[in-house]
């Protein structure tokens, strides 16, 4: 049995997905464990102390959409952001056929300790 807390394994999620994918809240949240909890994958990013440097900006809606107001300083860090890892953002979309990230199951299964 894994001493992770939820939290933790949510963090754990989230360094996983590699540069160039992204992933919904709520898939991060099923990797995770945590099935339906969507909303806690975001708390549990915003809980994050800054030393931990998680690929955030990789985490994004499931209609494939930045989630912070357009136009606002978060926004337009994580476009950025995203632009860098190699993702088009248009609009604050991203096509998730085609970045999101897709681990077959026994690499998920092999790598996540919970």
């Amino acid at each position: 049995m894994s001493t992770l807390s939820s939290i933790e394994r949510i963090w754990f999620v989230v360094n996983l997905i590699p540069k160039g994918n992204v992933l919904p809240y709520g898939v991060v949240a099923d990797f995770a464990g945590l099935p339906g909890r969507a909303r806690y994958v975001s708390r549990a990013l915003k809980l994050a102390p800054q030393n931990l440097t998680l690929p955030w900006h990789r985490v994004i809606n499931s209609q494939g959409k930045i989630s912070f107001a357009n136009n606002t300083d978060a926004f337009q860090t994580q476009q950025q952001l995203l632009r860098l890892d190699g993702i088009e953002v248009n609009a604050g979309k991203i096509s998730l056929s085609q970045y999101q990230w897709k681990p077959d199951i026994a690499t998920l299964v092999m790598t996540l300790p919970f």
